[in-house]
């Protein structure tokens, strides 16, 4: 009976062993398939920052979850009389609808993808698909079309832009990123951005509890610090704000 048990532990660490090669392998080639032969040298090139010649910064927020933050990012915002631009993941629109319409009563949406897969590992035809499904998502619940669009985890190849750009999207990054997913403390967001601050910045955010007890102080220091807040549409237009 002890030597079945050991034989069988065995068995079963061998296949463990095996499965995670396989995986190992798979994830190998998806990384090869897309990225090395695919590399981000593309006709649509993603965009950073806005014009260097104002002084205006765009805080962005990536939404694919924090739906309880929202409300209170949305209220801090009407308060200071400042816009943004949320970057919305489609299935999150799917479940939020009405948030979904509140945010886009005053501030401006983006596309983050459906499903927020990694997009240098899927097709340029998948990626495409996540894109679509997204702006079908915004513009059945605010009839509101999408024209910026910020891929997951900041990752992209060639792959990833022609789809957004295909698709009639400007492919958006950014200059100063907070890292509030990690939760550092609402000081630490402030310093991350306030230090790095520059002309026609555009800065990631996400809708954590650090984040909104940030967002009423990184606005008025910035505003202490001579810039004019806006959407990346406005920054990069160059708009009046």
């Amino acid at each position: 009976m002890r030597i079945y048990y050991i034989s069988f532990n065995i068995l079963i660490k061998r296949t463990i062993t095996v499965l995670l090669t396989v995986l190992a392998a798979f994830l190998t080639f998806k990384i090869l398939q897309y990225n090395l032969f695919q590399p981000a040298v593309s006709n649509f090139e993603p965009i950073y920052q806005g014009r260097a010649g104002q002084k205006k910064m765009a805080l962005t927020c990536n939404v694919v979850w924090g739906e309880e933050y929202v409300p209170q990012m949305l209220e801090i915002l009407k308060k200071k009389n400042v816009k943004m631009t949320f970057f919305m993941g489609g299935k999150w629109v799917r479940d939020f609808s009405d948030l979904t319409q509140r945010i886009a009563e005053s501030h401006e949406l983006g596309n983050h993808s459906y499903s927020h897969p990694h997009p240098t590992f899927i097709s340029k035809e998948d990626n495409i698909k996540e894109i679509k499904k997204t702006e079908q998502a915004v513009y059945e619940a605010t009839g509101l079309t999408t024209r910026l669009y910020a891929p997951p985890y900041g990752e992209f190849n060639k792959t990833v832009l022609e789809a957004a750009g295909e698709c009639g999207y400007k492919t958006i990054l950014w200059s100063i990123d907070t890292r509030d997913w990690q939760r550092p403390s609402p000081d630490v967001i402030i310093r991350r951005v306030c230090d790095k601050a520059h002309n026609g910045a555009i800065v990631l955010m996400h809708p954590t509890e650090p984040t909104v007890k940030a967002l009423p102080v990184l606005i008025d220091r910035l505003e202490q610090m001579g810039y004019r807040l806006g959407t990346v549409s406005e920054v990069l237009d160059g708009a009046q704000l």
